[in-house]
């Protein structure tokens, strides 16, 4: 599946080819006239559907960078009057892109924005599969051992900057304060117990917790 991607996006790339061809399938028949009702409507929705599922590897600094670009200009003060129907038009549409991007950028880690408890329950399913995976040898990294610095930075250089743009474009109301407001309280409930949980998980998965029995 790498080589077929060439190494790029693999999982998000894969994702979208898979839905794509179930939606081609024919049992879809009746739904497909429902999103789109012509070509240029369905280029429309597939560039719509390529960005979106793409939008959710962090991991891409080119990616990244091309969605900040656009970021930055669909939101640049623009003198409206000056411009043609056409141009308006392509505007609205930048910008719709871009937020229904950072949309599913939320939803894609919407645990980081709730509640404390919501946020331990699934870091600590994720921290669980990965470490997993490196006791049965599947990765040769050690999850324990950079985990709590890594959330820091989640937190620091993804999170938080993703909630200041959801509340920056004006969306979601007043929803967007509280969004923001758990991601930076999830961020210093972590720096202090953080490093804490990381070795509890560690013994729980490893049965040498035996909190649950006292």
């Amino acid at each position: 599946m790498a080589a077929a991607y060439h190494n790029k996006s693999v999982a998000e790339q894969n994702s979208v080819d898979l839905a794509w061809n179930t939606l081609m399938d024919s049992s879809f028949d009746h739904v497909r006239p429902l999103i789109y009702s012509n070509t240029t409507e369905l280029k429309r929705f597939r560039q719509l559907l390529v960005n979106v599922v793409m939008a959710t590897d962090i991991f891409d600094r080119e990616l990244g960078s091309l969605r900040k670009k656009r970021w930055d200009k669909a939101f640049a003060d623009e003198n409206e009057e000056a411009m043609s129907e056409e141009e308006k038009l392509e505007s609205v549409n930048r910008k719709a892109t871009i937020v229904i991007e950072h949309i599913i950028q939320a939803s894609d880690v919407a645990h980081t924005m709730q509640h404390w408890h919501i946020y331990q329950k699934w870091n600590s399913r994720l921290f669980e599969e990965m470490y997993t995976a490196f006791r049965s040898g599947r990765t040769d990294k050690d999850p324990s051992t950079f985990w709590f610095q890594g959330e820091i930075g989640f937190f620091d250089n993804y999170i938080i900057p993703l909630a200041k743009k959801l509340k920056d474009c004006g969306i979601f109301g007043v929803s967007s304060d509280e969004y923001l407001n758990y991601a930076t309280k999830n961020r210093s409930e972590w720096e202090r117990k953080g490093f804490e949980i990381v070795n509890r998980m560690v013994k729980k998965i490893e049965g040498l917790d035996d909190s649950e029995n006292e």
